[in-house]
């Protein structure tokens, strides 16, 4: 629908005498055989007259020529698909490294592709006659499998940093390479994306985590230059040892590259973060034992600078929380066979425990292999009904307060010792937990019997 619509827009500039063609990332995937995910429309025609030939738009960008059309024109709908159409233009200079100074509308298509970040995303398509206009070689670089920008890649960068980092995931995405006049100038230019918004960064960083190539991403960042300029945290894994017998593999960053290389398809963001933080507090914690390399406190330390870069990075509050439980819990599946029963059913009613599960098998498999553990606490789960995981309290604090409890903190103990012996088995009926707290936790004044304490 997406496309017809794309399509529909092109029809109608052309009905009322301008040119309109489909641009950018849209006409690449098509020619690639992709399904485009959105889709951009260039024109002739001006801002105020694109929202004069469409009942509905947003005039978002009008001052820089852009204006969105969104597909149902009849009616406004919750998060609705709208194409972005933008007036052919130059640009003149870009102070902030993002947004143009200043712009001049143009009636050239081949003057408006003349700014755009790289070839193969500087090709027009007349969805009428399927030509494709090419004033840039962006179809020799499609087919040669390059990645190179349009013009002057120095004066492309300095347009907008946040181009050296879409550089790179392009190239993972599709298996190209950066043409070396780019390349070199990513190299050249790499501090300088501390000018971009944290915003843009991490956005874009998420981008090359969940496309499908992080592996190769994340090499080519390192490469760049990039990678110590935006996840310096990331970049110090390289050449950090491990342990032979449990890591064979390699250095923490092979570890890590390895493990991303894993990543399921398509992959939650949550995920995707937490595998490559996964065991960023070793580089800090290195350190030669007699018996072999290890990396005491690496967990707590990692759940730190976790926590500093996903604060950096502006990610939510939410998602924080989220991530950092999966660094905090990653170790905790060694022990799972020595779990006691209300220990075990805790830890895999953690919230999105399936992710936990699913960073532990890909941990497992980038290193030893050794799937034991895993295999375990999934057929564990398998055979264990959700009411045995999560059952129904057999008392509560009112149960407490009505035999005599003073209402506090030491509620959540009593509370706590009843749920994890209930869990175990110890406990089936309100009787018998009223009986166990009395017993366990004595009002105050009473003391517990040497027979009650060993009951």
């Amino acid at each position: 629908m997406l496309k017809n619509q794309a399509i529909s827009i092109v029809g109608k500039l052309r009905e009322k005498g301008y040119e309109g063609y489909l641009v950018g990332g849209c006409v690449r995937d098509l020619l690639l055989g992709r399904e485009p995910a959105d889709y951009d429309v260039a024109t002739d025609a001006t801002p105020d007259e694109v929202m004069r030939i469409f009942p509905r738009t947003y005039a978002v960008g009008a001052q820089f020529g852009v204006v969105l059309v969104p597909v149902a024109q009849s009616h406004a709908k919750p998060d609705e698909k709208t194409i972005e159409v933008a007036t052919f233009r130059s640009d003149v200079s870009y102070s902030d490294g993002r947004h143009p100074d200043a712009v001049r509308f143009s009636k050239s298509p081949r003057e408006d592709v003349q700014r755009r970040d790289f070839t193969l995303n500087g090709l027009l398509l007349d969805p009428r006659t399927n030509e494709v206009l090419d004033f840039v070689g962006g179809r020799k670089d499609l087919e040669a499998g390059v990645i190179r920008t349009i013009g002057d890649p120095k004066l492309r960068f300095a347009e907008d940093k946040l181009r050296m980092l879409r550089a790179v995931r392009f190239a993972a995405r599709f298996g190209y390479k950066i043409e070396p006049d780019t390349f070199a100038a990513i190299q050249k230019l790499a501090q300088e994306i501390h000018l971009v918004s944290r915003e843009r960064v991490r956005d874009e960083l998420t981008k090359m985590l969940t496309e499908g190539q992080a592996r190769r991403a994340f090499l080519l960042l390192d490469e760049t230059g990039l990678l110590r300029e935006v996840l310096p945290e990331v970049q110090r894994m390289r050449g950090v040892e491990q342990p032979p017998q449990f890591h064979p593999e390699g250095d923490v960053f092979v570890h890590t590259l390895l493990l991303l290389d894993r990543l399921p398809q398509p992959c939650p963001i949550i995920l995707a973060w937490g595998a490559l933080l996964h065991d960023v507090g070793k580089p800090p914690t290195f350190r030669i034992a007699p018996d072999r390399i290890r990396f005491d406190g690496h967990v707590d330390i990692g759940v730190k600078m976790a926590e500093e870069i996903c604060q950096r990075l502006r990610f939510s509050n939410h998602d924080t929380e989220q991530i950092l439980a999966l660094i905090k819990n990653h170790m905790r599946f060694a022990h799972v066979q020595q779990m006691k029963e209300s220990t075990f059913k805790k830890f895999v009613r953690m919230p999105r425990f399936a992710e936990h599960l699913e960073l532990h098998r890909m941990d497992c498999q980038s290193s030893h292999g050794d799937l034991t553990t895993f295999n375990f606490t999934r057929e564990k789960m398998a055979n264990m009904p959700p009411e045995a995981m999560r059952p129904a309290p057999l008392i509560t604090g009112d149960d407490l307060i009505e035999a005599g409890y003073e209402p506090g903190p030491r509620f959540k103990d009593i509370l706590s010792a009843v749920e994890d012996a209930q869990l175990e088995g110890r406990l089936h009926s309100r009787g018998a937990a009223m009986d166990f707290v009395v017993t366990e936790f004595p009002r105050d004044g009473q003391t517990r019997t040497p027979s009650e304490s060993s009951s």
